[in-house]
């Protein structure tokens, strides 16, 4: 029986729209995967954008009317640039770090083989995962030179892995206890879309606390 049929018949004892998905992971997992994890970063940004507080920024009067619902809704460039990121960086490192992963300890259910795993995941995977998020997300925000991509990611390496560290095992041991290998994807892209919104609201907060202060010390001065 083919990977494909043994997804489609695990699906039918699941929600319809999940079952569609899982079905079509199997068959284009690139392509699905890319255009999941584009949506979710989009959707990211978005989200976080409303719950950090960040002001509209309000545009001419005279603009077009979908610019003006665009700017109301707090979906900008860099929205655009998140979306652009999730489908041909974040989603293809994933799939091949996170498949040959995957491979390497496939039918091995020993309690070592599962310490392993997520040893791998921790000390091989999440590193150069963290390293090209970060510069990433320097270039996104402005950033002009290597240097300042460089800089990005050691300023914020250490404690991006500290929370990685803490929340990956936990995952990855649920994933290995409680679900199959087809619906890992899912499981996965929700958690990243929980921890990325909730990180991506706080480090926004932070910013505009930065400004407000740099402004109030301008006013003093």
């Amino acid at each position: 029986m083919s990977s494909v049929t043994v997804v489609e018949v695990q699906a039918k004892k699941v929600n319809p729209l999940l079952a569609s998905y899982l079905v079509q992971l199997a068959l284009n997992p690139l392509r699905t995967k890319s255009i999941t994890t584009g949506v979710l970063c989009f959707l990211q940004e978005v989200l976080a954008t409303h719950l950090a507080g960040v002001p509209v920024q309000k545009p001419s009067p005279d603009a077009p009317v979908y610019r003006q619902l665009l700017a109301r809704s707090k979906i900008d460039a860099k929205a655009v640039k998140m979306a652009i990121y999730g489908f041909f960086i974040s989603a293809p490192m994933s799939h091949y770090l996170v498949g040959a992963l995957q491979k390497a300890f496939a039918g091995k259910t020993s309690t070592a083989a599962k310490i392993g795993q997520i040893l791998a995941s921790n000390l091989l995977v999440a590193p150069i995962q963290t390293s090209v998020y970060l510069a990433s997300m320097a270039v996104i925000n402005g950033a002009q030179s290597v240097d300042e991509v460089i800089k990005t990611v050691k300023s914020g390496f250490a404690a991006v892995m500290r929370v990685t560290w803490l929340t990956s095992p936990l995952t990855l041991v649920f994933a290995q206890q409680f679900l199959s290998p087809e619906l890992w994807v899912p499981f996965f892209n929700a958690v990243g879309f929980v921890m990325g919104t909730y990180f991506n609201t706080r480090v926004k907060k932070i910013r505009m606390a930065v400004e407000k202060k740099k402004d109030k010390d301008a006013k003093d001065a």
